[in-house]
């Protein structure tokens, strides 16, 4: 389609394709000239990166973004899933959650702590969601400094260099750029599937934004979303379950998952594996009874709970878009755009970044480092292309695991056991000394090639501020360091991150890898 337009009959084509969307947008398409130099669909972190990066290169720039409500009516402002709904309130309700663990610890430290305490949902609830609107006005604030136009209005493509937005109050409005950014991101996922659940059910959408306590909560779902949710509620007190068909933490170490699980289980969240929920009812009393079905003998059981969070997934938002009126060409699996190394769609001017990409990280500091190349690169300021490999991050869970590069079966898969060595450690943080906490499950290890100088491919840290300690090691790895390298560096002492040029010990050896002494 884009090679036609580009063609002998270009002209021809490109009046046909532009007055489906009225007079207004076929004048511009036969003129060549468009009301902006590009246009960014989706008011996430990715996109306003790249709408930012361009208005600052002198161009002129839009962002067009419109948050569809959730079934259960929660909204939010400007600046996509990682301010409103993700990584912002998450890591806040996190912190709430050690901070409670932090005021058992604090007696043994000689402070007086007056027995039981208790956590306030209305009062910190209501502190995150400030926060979270003013990082939505500072957004605001951003776009106008910079001179970037922001419509809250829901796009979807009239043709390949024009969208429609529709505010809502119904009005329209024609839109046309020469360059188009998709960044629309994803919504989690409902199983339509199961009885009451879109009636009765909650998501990721909706938890972060509740004025009242969540109560006896069902978490559904096995991904770092479902257990950094589950692991926040149980840390401020709250009778916890996560219900997982199969295993947890898919497409991370599974050594690392079994143990963030297992550290779980031993601070009370309770965990029901190998099961499906198949029906959903509210009872008399409203509180909520869930029926499920043990994946293996078939034996079915119930439970009643105050609220159900599903975290199966995200799709992706792209159904709105009518993207094939632009001829931008979808997955037929997951329906994310598909993408070329320079995120380029099948009609080379759009272009899409973040989580509605196939095959991208769903990581917002991803999405921002892609769209802020993405626009040097589309206004001829750079060639350089985003690395996806080797990224890394951190799932907050209650005990922190932070990683980056290959977990253990995969480098085993690519490499092959005979060329793959893993130093490992089970250490204790000094924190842990004095309140006597458990440390079972504060594990390092380093996957490398076992040929010297050995080449660190991958990095994996359980323990507290794993997110901190693991965006330090991050850019050696990404430099290419061997673990002779790591070895040779000197560790800040006391502290947990030192462990990790302490690792002396191969699985291979078969020798114990519990650290001792200072």
């Amino acid at each position: 389609m884009a090679a036609a337009l580009r063609g002998p009959g270009a002209r021809f084509r490109w009046r046909q394709l532009a007055s489906a969307g009225g007079a207004r947008g076929a004048a511009r398409g036969a003129a060549g000239q468009w009301d902006y130099d590009l246009l960014v669909i989706g008011g996430g972190s990715g996109g306003l990166a790249c709408a930012k990066e361009a208005a600052q290169l002198g161009r002129k720039v839009a962002v067009v973004d419109y948050v569809e409500p959730s079934p259960r009516g929660t909204r939010w402002g400007l600046g996509g899933t990682c301010v409103n709904v993700g990584c912002i309130p998450k890591k806040l309700m996190h912190q709430a959650a050690l901070l409670g663990g932090m005021i058992q610890d604090a007696r043994h430290y000689g402070w007086e702590v007056a027995q039981p305490i208790s956590h306030n949902w209305r009062k910190m609830a209501e502190a995150v969601q400030n926060h979270v609107k003013s990082l939505n006005w500072g957004h605001r604030v951003q776009l106008q400094d910079r001179k970037v136009k922001y419509f809250n209005i829901k796009a979807s493509f009239v043709n390949e260099h024009t969208v429609c937005g529709i505010t809502k109050d119904g009005k329209e409005t024609l839109l046309s750029a020469d360059n188009i950014v998709i960044a629309t991101g994803g919504r989690p996922r409902y199983p339509t599937h199961i009885e009451g659940a879109l009636e009765y059910g909650i998501t990721s959408d909706d938890i972060f934004w509740l004025k009242e306590s969540p109560g006896k909560t069902l978490v559904v779902g096995a991904s770092y979303v479902a257990l950094e949710c589950a692991g926040f509620l149980t840390g401020i007190g709250l009778d916890t379950t996560v219900m997982m068909r199969s295993i947890p933490l898919r497409g991370f170490d599974q050594q690392m998952s079994a143990l963030v699980t297992e550290h779980m289980m031993s601070h009370g969240t309770r965990f029901l594996r190998g099961r499906t929920a198949t029906r959903v009812r509210r009872l008399p009393a409203g509180r909520l009874q869930v029926t499920w079905e043990d994946c293996v003998s078939g034996r079915e059981d119930t439970d009643t709970f105050d609220t159900i969070l599903w975290a199966i997934g995200r799709v992706p938002e792209t159904k709105s878009l009518n993207l094939e009126k632009s001829g931008v060409k979808t997955s037929p699996i997951s329906q994310k755009i598909l993408v070329d190394s320079q995120d380029a769609t099948s009609v080379p001017h759009i272009y899409a970044i973040g989580d509605v990409a196939e095959g991208r990280p769903e990581l917002t500091p991803t999405a921002i480092m892609a769209g802020k190349f993405l626009a040097q690169r589309i206004f001829g300021q750079s060639l350089t292309l985003m690395d996806y490999d080797s990224v890394p991050t951190t799932v907050f869970t209650p005990l922190e695991y932070g990683c980056m590069g290959l977990s253990e079966e995969e480098a085993v898969a690519r490499h092959g056991q005979e060329h793959v060595e893993v130093y490992h450690a089970y250490y204790k943080p000094l924190e842990f000394m004095v309140p006597g906490r458990d440390a079972s499950q504060c594990y390092i290890k380093m996957v490398c090639l076992r040929e010297p100088p050995q080449l660190v491919l991958g990095l994996h840290f359980l323990g507290p501020n794993a997110g901190e300690v693991t965006q330090g090691f991050a850019l050696g790895i990404r430099c290419g360091a061997s673990y002779a390298q790591v070895m040779r560096t000197v560790g800040i002492h006391p502290t947990c991150s030192e462990e990790v040029v302490r690792l002396r010990i191969s699985k291979r050896s078969g020798l114990d890898p519990t650290v001792t002494g200072c």
